[in-house]
This record gives structure tokens, sequence and C-alpha cells, in this order.
């Protein structure tokens, strides 16, 4: 059964029986500026890719230059200008929207509301950092992920350049099933969300700070490499089984996912092969593709989508583990280094339980009364 949704409020199709949204209808039913067409989309992601790029180039600086004394970097030109003309992509068509007669409530294209707000808060974040660095100077290395004004920001920028992704979902089954063309932003827009993810955490990054390589190291070195799979193993899957459960996602999804974030990942080390890393991220996604066109998790199917939460951490740090020994060698000993790969798997297994619990899964292929 369904309702109308009152004022800007979107209403989710489902099938009545699995839960999941109908084939041929929209995904969401739109109530406000309209659906954004795929121009729209793929100049967002555009100048989002701007964005990323100049959050990285100012977090390589960050990590490799060590005494930064201004704010007034070419990695915050980049950064800032790249927040700029996303910002301005987004308040243009909010005003032209408005000079067109719609409330201001209604005046971003179904999915972009959220981006107009993170817009907002980066300003305002923005002239906050200003404040901070003025008052406790700059921070150095790992400082800079805790600033609060920096995690400001960071929420910000995930606002605006997951609007392609939020898009995505006002879309018919049949639009986006398979169709780079079609879910090529929005795939990009996902690869950019957990590119923030990760800058983030990347105190917490098995390829940022590889630590199973290290001879000699102590328990709390080598428990603290477990803990980095473990909490990047959970922002894969978190993600992932959001989108396998929301789309049929083309082939080489995983690839791109991997392959950028990783390779991001590696211009934050301090000496990793950038080239050799997406390579292998790549490889590893592309693994993880296999495993979605095999096992098709959704939903309606929950023991497939179990069995793939499971396997995709499995297969890419079974595949770190291989790339590491054949480059560098690995100092862990075999239990410590199997048993992190099986414990990221029980991380996405447990993940596959918040997302779809046991008792609605019951229920959502238990005969209708």
């Amino acid at each position: 059964m369904s309702k109308q949704p009152s004022g800007g409020d979107v209403l989710l199709e489902q099938d009545p029986i699995n839960g999941v949204p109908a084939r041929d209808k929209p995904l969401v039913q739109v109530t406000n500026g309209g659906l954004a067409g795929a121009w729209y989309d793929r100049l967002a992601i555009l100048l989002a890719s701007w964005l990323v790029g100049g959050v990285y180039l100012d977090g390589w600086a960050h990590n490799h230059i060590a005494r930064l004394e201004t704010i007034f970097t070419p990695w915050h030109a980049v950064l800032y200008s790249g927040y700029a003309s996303l910002a301005v992509c987004l308040v243009v068509v909010a005003v032209r929207n408005y000079r067109r007669g719609l409330p201001w409530r209604l005046t971003m294209p179904a999915g972009y509301g959220l981006s107009l707000v993170g817009a907002g808060i980066f300003a305002v974040a923005g002239v906050l950092d200003l404040t901070w660095h003025t008052l406790f100077g700059i921070e150095r290395s790992i400082e800079a992920l805790f600033s609060p004004t920096h995690l400001l920001l960071g929420l910000g920028a995930m606002l605006m350049v997951t609007g392609p992704l939020r898009a995505a979902t006002f879309k018919t089954q049949r639009d986006v099933r398979r169709q780079w063309v079609a879910m090529a932003p929005a795939i990009l827009s996902l690869t950019y969300l957990m590119a923030f993810l990760v800058f983030f955490t990347q105190y917490a990054h098995p390829i940022v700070h590889s630590l199973a390589d290290l001879p000699n190291s102590d328990d709390f070195i080598r428990g603290a490499g477990v803990a980095d799979i473990l909490i990047q193993s959970a922002i894969l899957m978190g993600i992932s089984l959001v989108a396998v459960k929301r789309w049929q996602l083309p082939f080489g999804t995983f690839a791109i996912l991997l392959g950028v974030t990783d390779g991001l990942g590696a211009i934050l080390a301090s000496s990793s092969p950038v080239l050799s890393v997406v390579m292998l991220g790549a490889l590893t996604g592309l693994l993880i593709d296999l495993l979605n066109l095999g096992l098709r998790p959704r939903a309606g199917a929950p023991a497939s989508l179990r069995v793939f939460a499971v396997a995709a951490p499995v297969a890419t740090y079974a595949v770190y583990f291989a790339a590491l020994a054949s480059l560098k060698g690995v100092h862990w000993s075999l239990p410590i280094w199997t048993g992190a790969i099986v414990e990221a798997g029980v991380v996405g297994l447990l993940l596959s339980y918040v997302l779809i619990s046991p008792l609605r899964a019951a229920t959502s292929v238990s005969p209708t009364s």
C-alpha cells in the first residue's frame, strides 16, 4: 500500500511481495522541481570531480610538505574553485526555477536539494576554517583530519557530490538497469562518496599506511593493522550493499569504485606506486563485479546478498595480501593475515543483517495472507 506524499516529500514505489522497487515504475514519485536531465547529472559529476581532485591535492600537500604556513596555497585554490563551480551550478538552477514561480523549497531537481544544503554548509565551514587557522595555526598531518571545521567541510562536500547518486533513485528501473550511459554519473558519485570516507579515515587505511609489511612489529602494530582492514571493509561494504540493494549495477562498477579510491589513497601515502595500486584496485573490483553478476544480490534474495557481503571483502583482502607478499613481503604470521581476511568477511556479513534483518527477509518471502 502507498500513500500520497505531501509537499516536497517523495514516495518509494515498492513491489508488494519482496519490498524492492517495481520494475518499470519510477523508483520514487517526484513532487519537487522535477527530474534532472542527463546533461545536468553529467555537468554536476564533472564539477564534483574537480572538487574531489582539490581535496586530495590538499591532502597530499598536508602529508608531504613539512611546513604549510598559510591557507593561500595552490591546493586550496583547486579545492575552493572546484567548490565554487559546483555551488554556482546548483544555485543557478535554484534561482531559475524560483523565477519561474516555484517556491524555494521545490526549486532543485529531484535528488539535488541536499547538494544545495551541502553548498551552504561548505560555505559556512570555509569561513569558520579561516578563523580557526587564524587562531590556532595550520594543522599538521593527521591533525587536519580531526579539525572540526575540516569535518564540516567534508560533510558539505559529500552532500554536494552525491547529488547524481540521489537523482538516480528517481529514475525508472528500465532507465538504469545495466546501462552505463544512464548510471555513470551515479556510479562516479558513489565512488566520490567512498573517496571522502577513505580520505577522512586515511590514518586507518592499509594502502595509505601499510603495516603488514613492517618487520619486527609488536602486537599493538599488528592489531592496528587488522583494525585498519576491518574499518575499510565496513566502509566498502556499507556503500556496496546499499548500492546492490537499490540497483542492478552494470558490470565494471566495482572496478571503477576500487580503482579510483585505491589510487587516490595511494596518492596520500608516503611511498606507494600509484599506477600499480590503481590497476590492482581495478582487478579486485572486477572480481567483485563477477560476484555481483553471478550472485545477483538484492533485497528479494537475502541469501545471495549475504554471500556477496562475505565474499566481496574476503576477495578484496585476499588480493591485497597476495599483492603485498609479491611486492614487499608480509611479516605477519599466517594466523594473523588469514584471520584478518576472515574477519573482513564477518564485517560484511554483519552489515548485511543491518541492511536486511532476518525478520524482514522472512516476511519478504512468506506468502501474503
